[in-house]
């Protein structure tokens, strides 16, 4: 389903629009040296997951994966210009359409954590509770001070479902602000100006920088967050290297790559719950 939306009105002028620019790191060898590249997410890597994950499925494949680090949205055109071999993503009704329109092979998917509400711990807006859709009319109705990541990632696009769900997607209130930017920047400058900002809880959990901001709103059902990993069709993109793009995908949805995942932990917390084949 296809949201369509205004622009806010206003921007955060301070903070770089970074729609295009991408969080690059290898694991084992050099990123030259890679066998595959991954398109993938902003809270993968921020969570800290592929430092644990990538090195597990070296020990099991010996293939090293350069990780491209952007928006869900931006991971998608990636992929759809031929440059990575694998995507492993979290917007599944974008997810269907990119193997529908014949750019992935098959979507499978892999686990799932939930967005979290976070904002200041005397909840000016009085948002806590377990209602998302809820929580943003009161925001959106006291024109309280909201950061989002407005960068067509998993996490915008979930965001948008909710402000639609709470009828305020075309008017999100005064406070409203897009920064064009990843997880973590997004929950720095909401740390930093005592605003709201919904996040993944893995990059939550990893986050450092917190201030006085904590999870408000927690539980809802409608806050799942699924993530999938598909392998880029070689019938758009000959180049693509889909013998080792595979192996990740098996490996990752078999017992042993879904332990791994259920393996990363911070602080005693899991992140991440597999579900593959679900």
């Amino acid at each position: 389903m296809r949201h369509h939306y205004k622009t806010p009105r206003s921007r955060l002028s301070f903070v770089p629009h970074v729609l295009a620019l991408a969080i690059v790191f290898a694991h084992g060898a050099a990123s030259a040296q890679a066998n595959i590249t991954m398109a993938s997410t902003t809270s993968t890597e921020q969570s800290g997951l592929f430092g644990y994950l990538l090195p597990e499925f070296k020990k099991a494949s010996g293939i090293d994966i350069k990780v491209v680090a952007l928006g869900t949205g931006q991971a998608l055109d990636m992929a759809r210009r031929g440059d990575a071999d694998l995507l492993f993503v979290h917007d599944q009704v974008a997810e269907e359409k990119f193997v529908a329109d014949g750019w992935g092979v098959k979507r499978y998917p892999v686990m799932y954590n939930d967005f979290v509400l976070i904002g200041p711990k005397a909840d000016p807006a009085g948002t806590q509770g377990k209602d998302i859709v809820e929580a943003l009319k009161k925001l959106a109705a006291g024109n309280v001070a909201f950061i989002s990541r407005g960068d067509k990632s998993g996490t915008h696009a979930a965001e948008l479902r909710y402000w639609k769900l709470a009828g305020a997607d075309a008017a999100k209130g005064s406070g409203y602000k897009e920064c064009g930017c990843g997880m973590g920047p997004a929950l720095n400058i909401a740390a930093s100006s005592g605003a709201y900002v919904l996040a993944d809880r893995g990059t939550w959990l990893n986050f450092k920088n917190r201030a006085d901001m904590v999870v408000l709103v927690e539980g809802d059902t409608r806050l799942f967050n699924q993530y999938g990993v598909m392998v880029v069709n070689p019938a758009k993109h000959p180049q693509v290297k889909v013998q080792d793009a595979q192996k990740f995908v098996d490996w990752v949805v078999s017992p042993g790559g879904q332990a791994s995942i259920a393996g990363y932990k911070i602080g005693g917390e899991q992140l991440f719950f597999p579900n593959a084949g679900k």
